[in-house]
């Protein structure tokens, strides 16, 4: 059975505003300068715990009012303004939602694969009607495990009884081209997304695509 995999942030949605006004009103209450989008684009990736580590170094560290501050309490903070935040200003990226429908019209199936926590990307896959697309939604807090752990990828191949020889995963960035190389599956990449700043070619994926149109053409080439 033939699968593709999608990570979310970067390469399905745009949704760099919406955590950057989580991120801004947590810095808010600890009285601290904001930072800008530009900034959260590039910590974009490894979760939310370590978007918010970045964004706190970045200016918040160095304030000694905040020296006693338990990272519990910047976090718990985080978690509120992000729930609040999230879905309320994402944007699909070009093309993003007829592919979907294409891909599923000719009984592929569709898996996401996102390194943000289950309670955020449930309200994103919510609020977009995302789930009529997918079969699985792996979020970084669903396994012990999260990208690039290879994992991942093989977790969703085995529990959608597929192959990585008839999988495709496509990403925005190095992390994810490294966790579908480790588990032996293509990988394509967009330039659109948040490579931490760094051209994704610098990745060398599998392939360097403009969109993701492209991919019931490929499926039709390996079945």
């Amino acid at each position: 059975m033939a699968l593709v995999m999608y990570d979310l942030d970067g390469t399905l949605l745009d949704t760099a505003s919406e955590i950057t006004k989580a991120v801004n009103l947590t810095l808010e209450d600890f009285s601290c300068r904001h930072v800008d989008e530009a900034d959260v684009r590039r910590w974009i990736g490894h979760g939310t715990g370590w978007l918010m580590e970045q964004a706190w170094a970045a200016n918040a560290a160095n304030n000694p009012a905040n020296k006693a501050v338990a990272w519990s309490d910047v976090m718990g903070r985080f978690m509120i303004h992000y729930g609040a935040t999230a879905g309320t200003s994402s944007q699909f990226f070009p093309k993003v939602v007829e592919t979907l429908q294409k891909v599923k019209s000719i009984g592929i199936k569709q898996a996401i694969i996102t390194n943000k926590e289950t309670k955020f990307t449930q309200r994103i896959v919510e609020k977009y009607d995302l789930a009529q697309y997918f079969d699985m939604v792996i979020c970084g807090d669903t396994l012990p495990f999260k990208k690039p752990h290879p994992g991942v990828i093989e977790h969703c191949i085995h529990a959608l009884e597929s192959s990585a020889g008839h999988s495709l995963f496509i990403g925005d960035s190095e992390i994810d081209v490294a966790t579908a190389k480790a588990a032996g599956v293509v990988c394509w990449a967009v330039p659109y997304g948040y490579n931490h700043g760094r051209p994704i070619s610098m990745a060398d994926p599998d392939r360097l695509v403009p969109d993701i149109s492209d991919v019931p053409n490929y499926f039709r080439g390996i079945q």
